[in-house]
């Protein structure tokens, strides 16, 4: 069973002295279930929320990476994919990491394998050490994240002379992700 809810009450049960976590799940069709379950041990994991991101904010941010390599290929090709890669460069989340030198190869190669936009830049050797950072692609992006990630895209489009949706249009679009 895999649900949303919040936690409803939190007490202490004085005779063993551990936590009483009551919970409010958002599926109402599951009380049979969970009645099933009543007299059986549970492994449960709580953990805070994240709303997912929408499709269609996904595919707005590649509807935009297209029109922007499009504008940019005058002399040189410059693909939808590069736009999305240099955004992520930009603006994406990123973890600083020291590598061994020796390890760091099989590290960036291991690491980019996750995704398009999972990308490590370099920053400076030292020691036999490399120093990286490790960006995220924005398939792991929360609400915040992803509404930067967007509104850099838009405002490069608008310096390519490319036309983008009104702001309320876009707004919508990252605020369906309350929705899921």
């Amino acid at each position: 069973m895999n649900n949303t809810g919040e936690i409803k009450s939190i007490s202490l049960d004085y005779e063993t002295r551990k936590p009483v976590v009551t919970l409010m799940l958002n599926e109402r069709g599951s009380i049979e279930n969970l009645e099933k379950l009543k007299e059986d041990k549970l492994s449960i994991e709580i953990k805070k929320w994240y709303k997912k991101r929408s499709l269609n904010a996904n595919s707005y941010c590649w509807v935009l990476c297209d029109e922007i390599a499009k504008a940019l290929s005058k002399d040189v090709i410059i693909t939808k994919e590069d736009v999305y890669k240099d955004a992520i460069l930009q603006i994406g989340t990123f973890q600083p990491m020291i590598v061994e030198e020796r390890a760091f190869e099989n590290f960036k190669r291991i690491w980019e394998k996750q995704g398009l936009g999972f990308l490590v830049q370099e920053v400076s050797r030292k020691n036999k050490c490399v120093k990286v950072n490790a960006y995220y692609g924005s398939s792991t992006y929360d609400t915040r994240e992803m509404s930067l990630l967007i509104n850099l895209l838009v405002e490069e489009a608008k310096l390519q002379g490319i036309e983008t949706k009104p702001k309320e249009e876009i707004d919508s679009l990252l605020r369906e992700w309350d929705k899921q």
